[in-house]
């Protein structure tokens, strides 16, 4: 390390520098101009966390609702005070011991470097020593509303005078609070989730420890009994539904035998049941027989829900007496682990890996950042286009389930699904798909996240058939067949892409066989079938073959 490396924290940003370096660091226009800061107190003791604001989350589906609801607001009317305060490093920094001066030291040489190579190797060993700091930071940072620590998990911002003033204002404008009653959640609320065992920690193998606690192995089974429970709950429903159907059907039938016409001859007798009475006391006969029937599958049901109950009710009451929403910090650094693995992921190998948001990297508007609103506004399209996205069926029983979704403060170009399901509960879990909050094009890395699902869920499905059977078995042959190159789930995710953005609007963009497969397992919806059936003869094909299949029933 060269002299000027190792020079104090105190005198860190100190000397003559680049212009545009002196303005990266410089205080933000908006406030007064003060001194540098003195950083000597930066590295003492943390604070105790008070967990006592975190709120509970029920992580269960509800699985009445059908679609999403378009937010009324997508941003605050005025920006927060949120980078404000000329000591807002100083208290991210603060408490952090060995790490936050060691983040500082190489942020400030990486700042003040003019040759290139050292600029280098100082952005190279910023990112582990980031990721360090934030990983510690994040037990104090979760449920404690918007400070210094938690505008650094969630945005990012380390420094706010690295990124300008209109961008400070822009992310202050994002709304804080989740008033959509969706599952998207920014990094720090979804460690405090995590950490309070509403959810359960996500599996990988990078941050696996040797051994699971008691905690851990309590919410595997609750997480499993809720499964079960959630899945008895929808068994019951639909049973219900055709119990309900069979009786309007048994009220119609009644109707029809309860219409007598009067015989005018014989001084306004009616006469016998007709054939088409006569034919609905048959009909009536079969649904009173189908009816006690599911009504008595139904006592059983009802008997096996009641089991289940008993069972999550122990099970939450363990959970309780074991301190199930005291924050278990070790918990939250190794799902932040996980979340690091995410936003490599998100990246990629050749994207920027730099984890501190800069405004040379950071471009557009509110309207191009990830945020939960941008968010369920795009999620909303692609759901239009492709109906079945957020469909499972379990034990023929086909339920809405939307995944959790975590925005990943990162300038990756791509969303990934982490899990469709989680393993202990493949009937009503939601998964975890990851989004970077600045990509170069949120609609696509949405997308590519949603692709990535549908892939993973339809291999899931076939199991060890999935090169031979269904979506993915079909793709596999085109792919094999065809000889491309590459990954074949990563072709699949950019033809997916395609499908959505392209081929939805009528503008061929796939192959042949890639836009026969894709009609026929991700469908649009039949208002889009019948506009791109007048789009071009391609269409029209497909639209044909799709009326043949309805009249063989073989669709």
């Amino acid at each position: 390390m060269s002299n000027d490396s190792k020079q104090s924290r105190g005198e860190m940003f100190a000397g003559d520098i680049d212009p545009e370096i002196a303005e990266l660091i410089g205080v933000p226009d908006d406030t007064p101009e003060t001194d540098a800061p003195d950083f000597s107190d930066l590295f003492g003791e943390p604070d105790a966390t008070d967990v006592s604001d975190l709120l509970p989350a029920d992580d269960a589906p509800d699985f009445s609702v059908r679609s999403f609801v378009i937010p009324e607001k997508f941003q605050e009317d005025e920006a927060k005070p949120y980078f404000g305060d000329k000591n807002y490093y100083k208290s991210v920094l603060t408490g952090e011991g060995d790490v936050s001066q060691r983040v500082h030291s190489i942020l400030g040489s990486f700042l003040n470097a003019q040759d290139p190579h050292d600029r280098s190797t100082y952005r190279a060993r910023l990112v582990p020593a980031y990721w360090e700091l934030v990983s510690k930071m994040a037990p104090k940072a979760v449920g404690a509303g918007p400070t210094s620590k938690t505008l650094a998990l969630r945005f990012a911002v380390l420094l706010p005078t690295l990124i300008s003033a209109e961008q400070r204002a822009m992310l202050s404008r994002v709304i804080f609070h989740n008033g959509t009653d969706e599952p998207i959640h920014y990094v720090d609320e979804w460690v405090s989730l995590i950490a309070q065992g509403r959810i359960n920690p996500s599996a990988v193998d990078e941050t696996k420890t040797s051994g699971r606690n008691s905690n851990q192995r309590l919410n595997a089974q609750l997480e499993k009994t809720r499964g079960r429970y959630e899945a008895q709950l929808s068994l019951i429903r639909t049973q219900q539904s055709e119990i309900t159907d069979q009786e309007a059907l048994l009220a119609q039938n009644l109707r029809e035998i309860s219409r007598h016409t009067p015989l005018e001859h014989y001084n306004g007798l009616w006469g016998p049941y007709t054939d088409a009475q006569k034919s609905a006391l048959s009909e009536m006969g079969n649904v009173i027989r189908r009816l006690l029937t599911v009504n008595k599958e139904l006592g059983r049901q009802f008997h096996e829900l009641g089991v289940i109950q008993d069972q999550l009710e122990e099970l939450q009451r363990k959970e309780a007496e074991a301190g199930g929403n005291v924050m278990d910090s070790r918990v939250v650094v190794t799902e932040m682990n996980t979340v690091r693995q995410m936003a490599k992921m998100c990246i990629g190998r050749q994207g920027n890996h730099f984890p501190v948001l800069m405004k040379q990297y950071f471009r557009g508007g509110l309207h191009e950042v990830c945020t939960r609103e941008n968010v369920i506004k795009t999620l909303a399209h692609a759901e239009y286009l492709d109906p079945g996205v957020f469909l499972r069926t379990f034990k023929m029983q086909t339920n809405r389930i939307v995944p959790n979704i975590i925005l990943i403060p990162c300038y990756g170009e791509y969303g990934i699904c982490w899990e469709p399901f989680e393993r202990f509960n493949r009937a009503s879990s939601r998964g975890r798909i990851a989004l970077p909050m600045y990509p170069k094009d949120m609609t696509v890395a949405v997308i590519a996240a949603l692709g990535d699902l549908r892939w993973q869920v339809a291999k899931e499905k076939a199991q060890h058939y999935w090169m031979e059977e269904g979506l993915t078995g079909w793709y596999y042959q085109w792919f094999s067949d065809t000889r491309q190159k590459g990954d074949v789930k990563d072709a699949f995710i950019q033809d997916y892409i395609l499908w959505i953005t392209k081929e939805s609007e009528g503008t061929q963009k796939l192959a042949r066989e890639v836009r026969d497969i894709l009609w026929r397992y991700l469908p649009f919806p039949q208002d889009v079938k019948d506009k791109l059936k007048n789009r071009g003869y391609v269409y029209s094909e497909l639209y044909k073959k799709d009326q043949n299949r309805a009249m063989s029933d073989g669709y």
